[in-house]
């Protein structure tokens, strides 16, 4: 017993608590409980679930855990399974108002109606879910992270690790199962385990890891967003759930690409030494003298720089004079700028990245959001350009296209047309 609720620290032989769990329902109120659960399958296809109930003040109000008895038992069957579980206890102690805690993006959207199951078994679930959810008189849902729910989660790896240990030694090895096979939708390889496909969080969608591992590699070479491989898909794949599937290079790309992410581009620095380059936020940086307002020191390597112009220190220099005494500074950029102008390339007005257009209409989105047009740098919809310009401007298109002619020779040609029109139909009638 916790608080005065009746616990369940494991299942009887036949997986339920006895009978007399319940003597009837428990007075608890208008208050808010907190259901965690979560849903575990091992290597070994062994399945086992846990639930805490929390009360108003996140005290321990009851707890469950045992097994799930079933064959190829998936993750997401697991978690529904401990939902179900849950939900039916904190029904039979007479709650009313419940939220449900979830750390799983597909279970979460399934019980939220944001994704439909497509398997039978799956749709069983949900509907069950539904049904016990329509018990309460209100029932919420929100997706935490894994530590919010360690608690469900220890309970069910305790049951699997239990059932895992009650196993005789003697016991002969159970026949493996034929593994089961799946197509990927990307190489639409049709004998890929089952094990070895790869499921995106948010939306579920499968694809085999070597492919996935491909997609990201080329998404973060490119610079672009990293979400699912599933055409029109935009659900973003976590980092953590695909680190095991790069390589350390990739993972040390991707981590930089979360900081930059996390940096708004007006406040992007970079630190000029050529050995650190370190990425850094103006607003969070340490001043070396109080009194100037655009002196600072990188983060990593402690050299001081200018945040005007983005150069090493110049004690008595202004931004101008000191790119004056320093060419070779610039050197870099010059060339930057030569490239840009022979390839006839963009830089975006709001974050200076360059951009290439190869093909498709002139009016470009830079990754930072900014639209404008590629043919002559104005903003969006500020131009004519964007109309029947389907492909980047060549180096002939930049010259002044030929006067239209008058409007006075325009009016001569459809008075003369019109001319011929009547005479002709005077000699036929004659």
């Amino acid at each position: 017993m916790v608080n005065g609720f009746p616990t369940i620290d494991g299942p009887t032989p036949a997986g339920k608590p006895s009978s007399d769990k319940h003597s009837g329902k428990i007075d608890v109120g208008h208050h808010m409980y907190s259901l965690y659960f979560k849903g575990l399958v091992s290597e070994d296809s062994l399945a086992g679930f846990g639930v805490a109930i929390l009360g108003q003040k996140d005290e321990l109000v009851f707890q469950m855990k045992g097994p799930i008895h079933g064959t190829d038992i998936t993750v997401l069957e697991a978690e529904l399974s401990a939902l179900k579980r849950g939900l039916t206890e904190a029904a039979d102690l007479g709650i009313n108002h419940i939220t449900i805690y979830s750390d799983n993006h597909p279970t979460h959207d399934l019980i939220s109606g944001r994704l439909v199951p497509k398997e039978n078994n799956m749709a069983l679930l949900v509907n069950d879910v539904q049904r016990i959810r329509g018990r309460f008189s209100s029932s919420f849902t929100i997706f935490v992270s894994r530590c919010s729910i360690k608690h469900a989660y220890k309970l069910a790896r305790e049951t699997i690790v239990s059932e895992q240990i009650s196993i005789p030694v003697d016991t002969p090895p159970r026949r493996a199962k034929p593994a089961r096979k799946m197509t990927c939708a990307i190489c639409l390889d049709d004998d890929v385990n089952a094990d070895q496909m790869f499921t995106v969080d948010k939306c579920g969608h499968r694809f085999c890891s070597e492919c996935v591992k491909r997609h990201i590699e080329v998404r973060l070479l490119e610079g672009s967003v990293m979400t699912c491989p599933q055409f029109r898909c935009k659900s973003e794949l976590n980092f953590y759930r695909c680190a095991d599937l790069l390589t350390p290079k990739l993972r040390e790309i991707w981590r930089q690409r979360i900081r930059e992410n996390s940096i708004p581009f007006e406040e992007r620095v970079y630190c000029p030494n050529p050995k650190c380059s370190a990425l850094m936020r103006v607003t969070e940086l340490s001043k070396l003298n109080k009194e100037s307002a655009v002196r600072r020191c990188c983060e990593k390597c402690g050299e001081p720089f200018c945040t005007n112009c983005k150069f090493p220190w110049h004690d008595n220099l202004s931004c101008d004079d000191f790119k004056i005494m320093h060419p070779n500074l610039r050197e870099s950029e010059l060339k930057l700028h030569a490239l840009a102008n022979q390839k006839l390339w963009r830089q975006c007005g709001k974050c200076q990245h360059m951009i290439e257009l190869s093909k498709g209409c002139v009016l470009v989105v830079c990754r930072c959001g900014h639209k404008f047009c590629y043919r002559c740098g104005a903003n969006a919809r500020s131009c004519t350009h964007g109309l029947g310009h389907m492909f980047p401007p060549q180096p002939q298109e930049l010259e002044s296209p030929p006067p239209a002619p008058p409007c006075w020779a325009q009016c001569l040609c459809w008075l003369f047309l019109l001319l011929c029109v009547y005479f002709i139909s005077v000699g036929i009638k004659s």
